[in-house]
């Protein structure tokens, strides 16, 4: 057996013994949403307009016990959605959370699941226009291999939204994995017992000490599960990245880089903005440079979670006026508490309407069963063309293009 091969081996062992995520299963469809599983909002974020159509093909490669593949479904009633995973015993849980919610029964497109390795992605027949890979390529043993895998699935226009490990807010978390592989010598790789030595670790360690305070200021809600504390501490393969690691993975991948699907982090300006001298110091840095300074200057960044594009993919800023005023505005789908002037934006933040901005909405929402242009719903209300920008930029509402 090659390292590969005992590597994945391992893996699929882990989850076989702790199948991840340990989400519970329910008889009802999964709660809210998440807008980078929403192809209408997830495509509006890259693009700044909504796509042409929702009839495609998802796959969500690594989908381990299904939470994430019960919200695609849900969320794209019309997608075909394809699921694979490396370990057979999470891919049945997966199946049966998507049959229990009720996700699954109402779906008319078909959706399948299959037992297979993220690097064998590239055997699937056919092409996505979505491809969701979350908390999956730094577990592979070579995940450019991986990355390069599912890229070659990917159709034009297509996005790739993906999740992988940041090393610097992730550094007490490896002290920990390290130590208990030490302590667990010759049973490294019985899950079960590294749970056990982890947990009598952070029993016994003094409450001051620096990894007790992370786990207990970080992670302990989720870590109560032994599931999310195998994944999290005896991990058989984890690689963490750092911005110039993730660009170096991102280049394998040959696709355009869209965008962090978390941007407000990445604005420098939260950090260095009540010091003109060190932003303007900082507009010389390229893309790549600015992002490293950011994760330097705030390193408690856990992961990185982006998004891919295979072009053509063309993006649209309606900065030009006639353009906008001919727009098909509707609001968007991930947004929660309409009608009503305080909002769930699409990140579940609080938002506060004005008053024409209350009524430029309503006129949107009656928007769907008779389309109608900015310009047109804008003649009764008093809301400006740069409103109807700001409702778009915070993706209160989606623009079609006529």
């Amino acid at each position: 057996m090659s390292d590969s091969q005992a590597i994945s081996a391992a893996v699929a062992k882990l989850y076989n013994t702790f199948p991840f995520p340990p989400d519970p299963l329910s008889d009802q469809l999964p709660p809210g949403y998440n807008w980078r599983w929403h192809w209408q909002a997830a495509y509006a974020f890259c693009t700044g307009r909504k796509p042409e159509t929702s009839l495609i093909r998802i796959l969500d490669a690594g989908c381990g016990t299904g939470s994430g593949t019960d919200y695609l479904i849900h969320l794209n009633p019309e997608a075909e959605v394809v699921a694979i995973d490396l370990s057979e015993k999470a891919l049945a849980v997966a199946k049966e959370r998507c049959e229990r919610s009720g996700s699954w029964a109402n779906h008319e497109p078909p959706v399948t699941f299959e037992a297979m390795p993220l690097q064998q992605a590239s055997e699937l027949p056919g092409e996505f226009d979505l491809i969701n890979c979350v908390g999956v390529l730094h577990h592979l043993p070579d995940p450019i291999a991986g990355i390069k895998a599912i890229a070659s699935k990917l159709a034009p226009g297509g996005l790739l939204h993906i999740f992988v490990y940041a090393e610097l807010g992730r550094w007490e978390i490896r002290l920990m994995q390290e130590a208990i592989a030490l302590l667990q010598g010759s049973e490294r790789g019985n899950y079960p017992d590294g749970v056990k030595v982890g947990r009598a670790l952070f029993d016994t360690l003094p409450e001051d000490n620096r990894l007790v305070q992370q786990e207990k200021r970080r992670w302990s809600m989720e870590n109560h599960r032994d599931e999310a504390f195998a994944d999290m501490y005896v991990h058989p393969q984890e690689i963490d990245y750092n911005i110039k690691t993730l660009f170096e993975l991102i280049d394998a991948a040959g696709l355009q880089f869209v965008g962090f699907s978390n941007p407000q982090f990445w604005q420098l300006e939260r950090l260095l903005g009540d010091n003109p001298e060190l932003m303007a110091r900082a507009q010389s840095l390229s893309d790549r440079d600015r992002f490293r300074t950011i994760e330097l200057l705030d390193p408690s960044l856990t992961h990185y979670e982006f998004f891919l594009a295979r072009p053509p993919l063309e993006i649209t800023d309606w900065s030009d006026d006639e353009a906008l005023l001919n727009a098909i505005p509707e609001i968007s789908p991930c947004v929660d508490g309409w009608p009503g002037r305080t909002l769930f934006d699409y990140n579940y933040q609080i938002v506060n309407l004005s008053e024409a901005e209350f009524e430029f909405l309503e006129l949107c929402a009656t928007n769907q069963t008779q389309p109608t242009t900015v310009g047109e719903l804008l003649e009764p209300v008093a809301l400006t063309l740069d409103g109807v920008r700001s409702l778009q930029k915070r993706q209160i509402i989606l623009l079609a293009s006529p």
